[in-house]
């Protein structure tokens, strides 16, 4: 016996008539949903600046940003700054000055701390995290209700069993990118 072929040829007329008017209608069906999916899921971004209008916003003064904090890596202050004015670079048609911009930055580093985690039974913490906190003071001349002042932080958490000399330079690395990021979006990007 055959299983691929219909018993009767009823049932063999039955199934083609069945598919028949099956598939203009699924066809139909598809075409609609497919429309109807690629006009209901038009999603833009705009990941370069935002908004920005370049014919009134030229430039952006970028100061240094002296670290403050009670604890200090010496290289952090010099390293946030340098990728600070490396993103404005990269991502924004603007020009990156050191003073009097249509748009500045200024701010310093308050903290740089280190908090034990997930304390084993014998009082030693088997995790740390370093956490690093950014004031940022935000001007625009061209439009001054974006005006801000904030704090920004970030951290990461590191295995205690490695010596922070160890891993700092890139755990801060990582924390300066989340920061600028931070400061990135909530100035130009307007995320």
């Amino acid at each position: 016996m055959d299983w691929n072929k219909p018993h009767d040829e009823n049932a063999k007329a039955r199934m083609q008539s069945s598919f028949r008017s099956f598939a203009p209608l699924s066809l139909h069906t598809i075409a609609i949903w497919l429309l109807i999916g690629l006009t209901a899921c038009s999603i833009s971004y705009k990941f370069n600046a935002g908004t920005m209008d370049y014919s009134k916003v030229k430039s952006i003064s970028i100061k240094d940003f002296p670290n403050m904090a009670t604890l200090i890596h010496p290289p952090l202050a010099q390293r946030f700054t340098e990728q600070l004015r490396e993103k404005y670079n990269r991502q924004t048609r603007l020009e990156v000055i050191r003073e009097n911009g249509t748009m500045d930055l200024e701010g310093e580093i308050t903290g740089y701390e280190l908090t034990p985690l997930a304390v084993r039974e014998d009082m030693f913490a088997s995790q740390t995290r370093l956490t690093v906190t950014i004031r940022v003071r935000f001007t625009n001349q061209v439009k001054p209700e974006d005006d801000f002042e904030q704090s920004f932080s970030a951290y990461q958490e590191f295995d205690s069993s490695n010596p922070i000399e160890r891993v700092v330079d890139e755990l801060c690395g990582l924390i300066i990118s989340e920061i600028v990021d931070q400061i990135y979006n909530s100035t130009v990007a307007k995320w």
